[in-house]
Order: structure tokens, then sequence, then C-alpha cells
């Protein structure tokens, strides 16, 4: 953060705000004896990132399951899609309750288009139909569950990833896919490493919520596949703080950074789609406060 503050290129972005970024960044944080990466300087909302990640494996890209459990960290995209087309200025509450009480308000408004989930278990596949006409199959490929059957029987293959980047998609999604390509590595010793590439990072925001997810991720996997969880690697394209975070920057900088969180896993279910809220619990954890900071959409 500090680097990115001092060092880095001042530019115009997509949204209008303006950032500071590093191009080509990485970390690594051990994932040995139960160890996850949230940050402790501010409080990171994990029981959110969670609901969000379990929210991805099912495939869904409606927020209406989200913001129904108190999650609205993709309102607003929709939002302001429905304001722009509408004239309408709602507020985000009201949008919100709208998307819980109205199926068809819901259905017309609050899906996301092929985001992540989408791509991760539902990449689109394609029938020949004859006479060189084809049709898209009625499931796609399921991304995960190949990754985990593939873990399971060749664990040497240089060949486990998933990607959320389907250039075919990308025009119909609300936000294409910032955290996009998963590998994951098995070490002779049975220990699972996942190394994630990151093409645009929020690292005011996002990232703590990004970082926390292909932890927890990288433990379903170890754990679905009788592996323990080594390492996660974290790569970045474009790293950026906005020019609008300077407090959030100055905040968080003048903290120190104390204690070792850890995450357990309560059950195994029978397949990663399986898991539930209730299976994960962090302990250990007692972050300063809180830095609010507005999203740039």
């Amino acid at each position: 953060m500090r680097r990115i503050w001092v060092e880095g290129d001042e530019r115009v972005d997509r949204t209008g705000v303006g950032t500071r970024s590093l191009f080509g960044e990485t970390m690594r944080f051990s994932l040995k004896d139960d160890a996850i990466p949230l940050l402790t300087t501010k409080r990171v909302y994990w029981k959110t990132a969670l609901r969000e990640l379990l929210w991805f494996l099912t495939g869904d890209t409606n927020i209406r399951s989200l913001v129904s459990q108190g999650v609205k960290i993709w309102t607003d995209w929709p939002l302001d899609k429905y304001r722009k087309a509408t004239g309408d200025a709602i507020s985000a509450e009201d949008f919100e309750a709208r998307i819980i009480a109205d199926d068809a308000f819901a259905a017309q408004w609050g899906d996301l288009g092929p985001v992540y989930g989408h791509q991760w278990v539902n990449w689109p596949r394609y029938e020949p139909m004859g006479e060189g006409l084809f049709r898209r199959a009625e499931q796609g490929h399921n991304q995960i569950a190949a990754l985990i059957e593939g873990l399971k029987t060749n664990p040497e293959s240089r060949r486990h990833i998933f990607t959320g980047w389907n250039v075919a998609d990308l025009d119909r999604m609300a936000l294409p896919p910032c955290h996009m390509t998963y590998q994951f590595h098995v070490r002779s010793d049975g220990g699972l490493s996942c190394l994630l590439f990151q093409r645009s990072c929020d690292l005011g925001l996002g990232f703590a919520f990004n970082v926390f997810e292909a932890a927890l991720l990288t433990r379903m996997v170890a754990d679905q596949c009788g592996l323990h969880a080594h390492e996660l690697v974290w790569t970045g394209g474009d790293v950026h703080l906005y020019l609008n975070h300077a407090e959030l920057v100055e905040q968080q900088m003048g903290r120190v950074p104390e204690g070792a969180p850890k995450l357990r896993i309560l059950r195994r279910p029978e397949s990663i789609f399986g898991y539930n809220f209730d299976d994960f619990v962090v302990e250990v954890y007692t972050p300063q406060a809180h830095i609010a900071a507005p999203v740039a959409v």
C-alpha cells in the first residue's frame, strides 16, 4: 500500500475517480496449521466474504440470494443500471427490498450476467445439431468439479486450472472478473498450493476479500481431496488505490498488524458444493476498527 501511494503511477481509470497503481505484484501467504490471510489493521467482514464464495459455487448470478442474507457488496452495479435505465433515484435499501420481495423485479434487475459463479460451474458448451449447426448444451462445463476430480486422479498434473475470463461473455457481465484465473499445485508431501492471478486489484477495498476467499477456497479444495493446504500465491496485474481513498490509506498505514487468525472447517460434505455457512469458523481474529471508503462503480 505504501509503495503504491508513494511510487505508483497516477492514472485516469474507467470509473473516472483516478488511481495510483503498480503493475505486476506478488505476495505469498502460508496456509499451514489453519492459517488464513485476514487483515488485522482493519476489520474484514469475513462472514460476508464466505457467503459470497458459497454463492459463487452455486453458479447463481442474481443478487437476490445475497441481499436476502444481508450481503450488499454486489448491489451497486445492478442499482446503477436500474437508475440509468429508468431515471428512478431509488435508494439502495429500497432497491434491495424490491429485489427480495418481487420475483419479476429481481429477475429483470437483479441479474449480473454470466459472472464468476456461472463461468466456474457452468461454462457454456455447444452441441452439434447437424448440417454445421450447434446449440447451447443444457448443462455447461463445471470447472470446479473437474478441478477436484483432476487433483484426486492426477495430482502431478500442471493443468489444475480454472478461470472466469470467458471472452465471449465479457460484454454481458456487470463486471468482468478481477480475480480471474486460479492454478493449483500438489507437493510431494500432499501440500496444496494455489496461485491466483488477479488482473485488477482495488487494494484498499477488494483485496482483503479476494485473498481471504482464495485461501478459503484452497482450504476447501484440499479438504475435498485429502490434501493439506500449503500456500496461497497472489499475483496482481494492475494493483491500485483510488485517489479518493486517501483517508483509508493513511489510517491503515498508521496501524500495526498483530495476531495470527485461524480458520477451521468443521465438516467435510460429500462434495465441494455441499458446504454451508455453519461449516466454517474463524478463530484468534481481533482486528482493529473498520475503515469505510466508497466503492468506485
